[in-house]
């Protein structure tokens, strides 16, 4: 990262061809470089998020894993290509401002032009810190092969063609006796490396005791290493810094996805204890955990699963990370493991990490059309974590599609009648922050619409807000956002009409002392404010 916290690529784009001057090349001190493909250096036209979290042009991609080709960044990580997903927020936002700017909309460019660019990289190997791994490291290895792999090895599901059940860390990039041989006196019988570590700095006493057990091929020395990996970082800053090395993480990648429970769940805490640090946070997500995140939330054990729920919400509470995470599908299982989980520990991470993702209105999107809303409504009906559900309903209530589903969902009537009943919370406490929070969700859903006059007037509206508003005890907040509604309520086209959103939301802000959600609206649309208070 530089000074300007924009993350800085290795530059590829030098090598020139006649395909080259065909494409759109606008002022590029005047082109944000977020939108240039890392190896074209063209904008892109079909950017893509890889399972490390970076975007590319899906041609560059495609064109580095068919010459089995994997970049280094400048900062070191290498990605990881194994999966693409469509980045639609990015794609919209370039065309936006392209449109903006009057440049032409970025075209894919040539496949044998990204390929030239490619393989003139690839013939400056040596200084380039840059690594060619072979074709067989990239597909899946075929069963006469099998003999020749350690017994403790797991299958990737995140590789090219998917058909191993499991996914691996980033044995698809380790070194191949058939092409560039690397030292690495650290492989565990050819099985979970990941890299080659005779560049990195030296390790600590710390992590060499670490390291050693995690790198031998006694699945004991897996579970007993991981234990006291665990037990070292659950308390110590210093340790969740100094531990959280390129070495650590490859092998927490392997094992987070191991079928053995222990290792798995002790595999995953310490995951957890990582991602305390904010400095770690970006590092974790950029070194491909979210995929395998994802698969032990949908098949883990169920202690595995809890912590991986803890780690999402850790780690989306960098800003950061919550568009990688929203993009690489972690909104519907976290919203399952809201709605289903045994654990009430699992069930309040999984609101706290959605209530983070839901602070970017792509991500409101998602959770809307991934049908939170009558989920939601249903849990505040039933009093199920109703605090933090409140909250999150708050949020999308502040996006055009999340605030017409809770109005099509009778989120009106049901707010108000928890209200009327006292709030719905669990009792002290958490009943006043149900309480405000119900409130807050009802003045989201009150601003700019002229429906919610009519629903609100059937819910008897009026009567509840004014006892809220009258009433000696309750915090000067809640009454704030009461009144703020029975003003909407009353105060004729002016509070429903052009521009009336930004105005009610700048006065409510300025009254009660909440904060603006920083986000960019996709395709310089707006898409409203997110709550950012705290739990």
């Amino acid at each position: 990262m530089g000074e300007t916290g924009r993350h800085k690529w290795f530059p590829f784009h030098h090598h020139r061809s006649a395909s080259a001057t065909s494409m759109p090349h606008p002022n590029p001190g005047e082109t944000p470089t977020e939108f240039l493909c890392p190896i074209t250096g063209f904008l892109m036209s079909d950017p893509v998020v890889v399972a490390s979290g970076q975007t590319f042009e899906r041609i560059s991609v495609q064109v580095c894993r068919n010459l089995g080709f994997v970049p280094k960044l400048l900062d070191g990580i290498q990605p990881d290509l194994s999966t693409v997903i469509p980045n639609l927020a990015m794609k919209s936002t370039i065309l936006s401002w392209c449109n903006r700017k009057k440049v032409e909309h970025p075209r894919p460019p040539d496949y044998s032009y990204v390929e030239g660019v490619v393989r003139t990289r690839m013939d400056t190997l040596p200084g380039s810190g840059i690594r060619v791994i072979s074709k067989s490291e990239i597909l899946p290895p075929l069963a006469e092969n099998s003999s020749s792999r350690s017994r403790n090895s797991i299958s990737s599901s995140n590789s090219l063609p998917v058909h191993n059940p499991r996914p691996v860390s980033h044995s698809m990039f380790s070194p191949s006796s058939s092409e560039v041989e690397y030292p690495n006196p650290n492989r565990i019988q050819n099985s979970f490396s990941t890299s080659d570590y005779s560049t990195y700095p030296p390790m600590s006493q710390e992590e060499e005791e670490i390291h050693n057990k995690l790198r031998s091929g006694d699945t004991i020395d897996h579970e007993q290493g991981l234990i006291l990996l665990r037990k070292t970082t659950r308390s110590s800053e210093n340790s969740r810094i100094s531990l959280c090395t390129d070495r650590i993480l490859s092998f927490l990648r392997t094992f987070i996805v191991s079928r053995y429970n222990i290792v798995q769940t002790n595999a995953a805490a310490s995951l957890v204890n990582l991602s305390l640090e904010k400095q770690n946070k970006l590092k974790i997500v950029r070194s491909g955990f979210v995929p395998l995140l994802i698969d032990v939330l949908k098949s883990g054990s169920t202690e595995a699963q809890e912590h991986v729920i803890g780690a999402l919400f850790s780690l989306a509470v960098e800003e950061e990370n919550k568009m990688v995470i929203g993009v690489l599908g972690a909104v519907e299982p976290l919203l399952h493991a809201l709605r289903s989980s045994d654990s009430e520990r699992a069930r309040q991470d999984a609101a706290l990490a959605l209530y983070h993702l839901s602070l970017i209105p792509n991500n409101r999107t998602r959770l809307v059309r991934a049908g939170a809303v009558p989920m939601m409504l249903s849990m505040v009906r039933s009093g199920e974590s109703a605090s933090r559900i409140l909250l999150l309903l708050c949020n999308l209530a502040a996006c055009s599609e999340g605030k017409g589903a809770m109005l099509d969902g009778n989120a009106v009537g049901i707010l108000f009648g928890k209200l009327r009943e006292g709030g719905g919370g669990g009792g002290g406490g958490d009943t006043e922050a149900a309480r405000e929070n119900c409130v807050g969700a009802l003045l989201t859903l009150s601003i700019g619409n002229m429906r919610f006059r009519g629903l609100a007037s059937e819910a008897g509206a009026e009567e509840i807000l004014n006892e809220i508003v009258e009433r000696v005890e309750g915090s000067g907040r809640l009454k704030e956002k009461a009144a703020k509604i029975l003003q909407a309520m009353r105060g004729g086209e002016r509070e429903f009409g052009e521009g009336a959103e930004a105005r009610e939301w700048n006065r409510m802000l300025e009254a009660s002392g909440l904060s603006r959600s920083q986000f960019q609206g996709s395709g310089g649309q707006k898409e409203g404010f997110a709550y950012s208070s705290q739990f």
